[in-house]
């Protein structure tokens, strides 16, 4: 099958409040959204990269470059017989996962509308609904971090991860602990860390963690092996894990008990399909990660998180968690039991609200 069109835009999506880590904040939504059209269908895509070099080396601004002076071309002259094919497409493409990830996004949509199947089914997918959690970003004290958390927990959330890093990290997961005994509670440090912290981070294993995610360096994967061995709380690998061979060292390292699959962060949905497969072969839980991503992006990140080894819950959230107003008619919805329901149409399921996705347009090309 050969693409006919294909068209980016840059956006700018406020959040409902700035999101804040370790290490960055962003106030808005930066995505590429990418909309491919071939044999009759029309397939959607989100390349969920940040207004800086902050998570990875991605940018909107070079994503933009990238999506169409080479991706794009690229993707126009390939003669496609099934998603998993923009994957050789983009083969030789070094790094710039998040903007090839768009385009994969919106090619399985466009194969999964073309037969009638749901992306998760196509996917392999195994369950209707996924269970979610909510991530909260570093607060200004903990008075307002318990009113934050406790106003996630009355919307039904049922599993919480705290942003941390040095001098916001054993006190407010404490108070959260002590505030809520059985909430399932889990630490991002979003690298900001050392070896040096060991000890520090070891008094986080008196709170009962489902985890601590990526508290190294973002591409390390050797001290989060020596790290692993100090700590009763099973590490996450998030920002290191950039390509199923990432995640085969890992693995074989033994740096991590638990990796978090963000599609976009590896390049689309087949890279990320083959981290699950490994992961349950070696008997190592996954979890979905998000990356704030409109109900574009969201929908890929639900069918993923469909596949049966993702059982723990994942940053997916319902739309409302970020937007006053998403991209889709239909956003997503926390449901009672703190899951998201996955969609069985056509496609992800994703229907997008043209007209509001141009008021919100900064910069649209055609190819």
């Amino acid at each position: 099958m050969k693409i006919e069109r294909i068209e980016i835009r840059r956006i700018e999506l406020p959040y409902v409040a700035p999101f804040e880590t370790s290490g960055w904040r962003e106030e808005a939504n930066h995505s590429l959204i990418v909309r491919l059209e071939a044999a009759g269908a029309v397939g959607w895509g989100e390349s969920p990269v940040g207004s800086g070099p902050w998570y990875n080396e991605e940018t909107q601004a070079t994503a933009w470059v990238m999506a169409r002076e080479v991706l794009a071309p690229l993707l126009l002259e390939a003669d496609l017989a099934r998603p998993e094919d923009v994957d050789a497409v983009f083969a030789r493409v070094r790094g710039n996962r998040m903007a090839r990830s768009g385009f994969e996004f919106a090619a399985w949509d466009l194969f999964a509308r073309l037969a009638g199947r749901s992306l998760s089914t196509l996917l392999g997918g195994t369950r209707e609904r996924v269970d979610v959690g909510v991530s909260v970003g570093v607060q200004p004290d903990i008075e307002t971090l318990l009113r934050v958390v406790g106003g996630y927990v009355e919307a039904g959330y049922r599993r919480v991860k705290l942003k941390i890093k040095p001098g916001w990290d054993v006190e407010p997961t404490r108070a959260v602990r002590e505030a809520w005994p059985d909430l399932r509670l889990q630490v991002d440090a979003n690298s900001i860390y050392t070896l040096d912290h060991a000890d520090h981070l070891a008094r986080l294993d008196a709170f009962d963690l489902l985890l601590i995610e990526q508290p190294l360096a973002h591409d390390d994967i050797v001290d989060h092996a020596k790290l692993q061995r100090r700590l009763r709380t099973p590490i996450c690998l998030d920002e290191s894990i950039v390509s199923p061979e990432h995640a085969r060292w890992a693995l074989e390292l033994q740096a991590c008990g638990v990796i978090n699959i963000k599609p976009s962060r590896v390049g689309g949905l087949a890279p990320a399909r083959q981290i699950h497969d490994m992961c349950a072969e070696a008997g190592v839980p996954v979890w979905c990660g998000g990356m704030l991503e409109t109900g574009i992006g969201r929908a890929a990140n639900v069918a993923l998180a469909s596949l049966p080894n993702f059982s723990l819950p994942g940053d997916i959230s319902a739309s409302d968690r970020y937007f006053r107003r998403d991209l889709v008619l239909n956003p997503f919805v926390l449901n009672a039991d703190s899951t998201l329901s996955v969609p069985a149409g056509p496609g992800s399921g994703a229907e997008v609200d043209e007209p509001f996705l141009d008021s919100v347009t900064l910069e649209r090309v055609v190819l």
